[in-house]
């Protein structure tokens, strides 16, 4: 349509004044199917549900805020895109009932934004809430550099202080724990080899003793054993 940058000019007003969106006129912008996520090169359906039947115009505003011209369908479902053309390579628009439908072939980055469907009834402009249209935003973790290190030993990472602190305060416990228990353990095992070493061999002792034949009621015999206890014969095994 030549008269496009005029009706550009008549949606920008219309936008920064919100006297000229109608209440007694509704207009609903959708997506025709559920949509989570949009992907590269996916077919995108819009409908715009009018109450009345006077023409619809599809637009879209971009993310610096400037506005696209797209189609135009009239009440008899004529199509016109933007350069009195009545086809276009991105697009496809069509009209059912009350229901102006436009379509993008295959969704590109150039085609993110916010799409609005309007209307002039009685020298009023009707514009619809915008619908928008974007890729999901991926956000990546930035490149971190570290102090004293060129961009060749990036991957080499600075162990945190804190877990380094840790790590040299369980070192420290375990040290003073586990050295003393040793000392003891080896304090213990030298008494215990120095005892083996020194305890006598125990054995068993036999005597056999000569009895010494007494004769009866001799008093010199009894005298001498008693004298003498320890020098009995025996024999040790």
């Amino acid at each position: 349509m030549d008269g496009s940058p005029a009706l550009l000019l008549l949606l920008a007003l219309g936008l920064c004044c919100p006297g000229t969106h109608g209440q007694m006129y509704e207009m609903k912008v959708k997506f025709r199917d559920t949509i989570t996520q949009l992907r590269v090169g996916q077919r995108l359906e819009l409908e715009c549900q009018t109450d009345r039947d006077y023409g619809v115009f599809w637009v879209r505003q971009d993310k610096n805020g400037t506005l696209h011209f797209i189609v135009f369908i009239s009440f008899l479902s004529r199509v016109t895109f933007k350069g009195n053309q009545r086809t276009s390579t991105r697009f496809e628009a069509s009209k059912d009932n009350t229901i102006y439908r436009l379509v993008v072939k295959s969704f590109t980055e150039e085609d993110e934004g916010n799409y609005f469907c309007l209307t002039n009834i009685n020298q009023r402009l009707y514009i619809s809430p915008g619908l928008p249209a974007f890729f999901p935003v991926i956000t990546t973790p930035g490149p971190t550099t570290q102090r004293g290190i060129t961009g060749k030993d990036s991957d080499v990472r600075t162990p945190d202080p804190e877990s380094s602190t840790e790590k040299d305060l369980n070192s420290f416990c375990d040290g003073v724990i586990w050295v003393p228990l040793a000392g003891a353990c080896l304090l213990l095992l030298i008494a215990l080899a120095i005892t083996i070493l020194q305890c006598p061999k125990t054995r068993r002792r036999r005597c056999r003793c000569k009895r010494l034949a007494l004769r009866n009621n001799s008093r010199e015999a009894a005298a001498n054993l008693d004298d003498f206890p320890e020098k009995q014969h025996c024999r040790q095994e």
